[in-house]
């Protein structure tokens, strides 16, 4: 998103998100006009937009002329919940809700929607007919016949199946291995966060480079951060991608690396490659 900002001659500003989603009177301190979200399983902290933060978030959009838009790419694959309604829902005229099927269905099958308000449907179109002179159409069509046919509903709920299958495994490794380490952002999607116990900034980083070492590739919540702090140290566990064994035998690997987090002088570190 950053750089699809600067390419369009904007500056991306980024906004502080706690546990219940983004901050909105932070938000406002910016004096932004346009905000991108991902209400349904925050990138990459996983928190749900709480519902007070919903409305304190049309409210801006109202007061300041301003537009949200909604990145709902998780939506779909909810475990602990009911699906969360999306923004645009709740304010039309001020919400631009953004879908794709990259995650549902493959990466390569590059096709998306946009919902927008009736007021930018002009300047969108003409820019899409300025930057992409048509979309596959052979993939829409074989698209629109797996929705209406209900196989991609089905498909969903196989997938979901599979997904909460990969989520429980890497929950139950973690608390087998290394139980001192918390999990967050389980409700939805593909990845979970791991607090890392202790507050040692270089924890995150000597976790993640020992676990390369031992071919485990894990990735530092720091490399998401816009100022790259390493303090509290997290990490950002996918599981789509990783069968439910592969899960299992790397969580065993690295769980002394991760336990080991909150005692400074017992990581097993990787070569530097600073």
């Amino acid at each position: 998103m950053t750089a699809a900002a600067t390419a369009a001659g904007l500056t991306a500003v980024p906004v502080p998100v706690d546990e219940q989603g983004i901050d909105v009177r932070a938000l406002e301190a910016t004096g932004a006009r346009a905000v991108v979200v991902t209400p349904a399983h925050q990138w990459p902290t996983g928190v749900v937009l709480a519902p007070e933060r919903r409305l304190a978030l049309i409210e801006w959009a109202t007061r300041r002329d301003a537009y949200v838009v909604e990145d709902d790419y998780d939506a779909e694959f909810r475990y602990d919940r009911e699906p969360v309604g999306a923004l645009q829902g709740l304010a039309a005229d001020r919400v631009v809700s953004i879908g794709t099927v990259s995650k549902s269905l493959a990466p390569a099958l590059r096709i998306g929607w946009l919902l927008c308000p009736p007021a930018l449907t002009a300047p969108i179109t003409a820019t899409k007919l300025r930057t992409d002179r048509g979309s596959p159409t052979l993939d829409q069509l074989a698209l629109a016949r797996l929705v209406e046919s209900g196989r991609y509903d089905r498909h969903l709920r196989r997938m979901r199946t599979t997904y909460a299958a990969r989520r429980t495994a890497l929950v139950t490794a973690l608390a087998a291995h290394a139980p001192e380490v918390r999990l967050t952002g389980l409700a939805a999607g593909f990845h979970a966060v791991a607090h890392l116990p202790g507050t040692d900034a270089d924890a995150e980083r000597a976790v993640v480079d020992g676990a390369r070492a031992r071919s485990v590739g894990l990735y530092g919540m720091s490399v998401c951060r816009s100022n790259r702090a390493t303090a509290p140290p997290q990490l950002v566990l996918g599981f789509g991608d990783v069968g439910e064994r592969a899960i299992t035998e790397g969580i065993a690997t690295i769980g002394d690396l991760l336990a080991g987090a909150r005692r400074p002088g017992r990581l097993v570190a990787g070569p530097d490659r600073s």
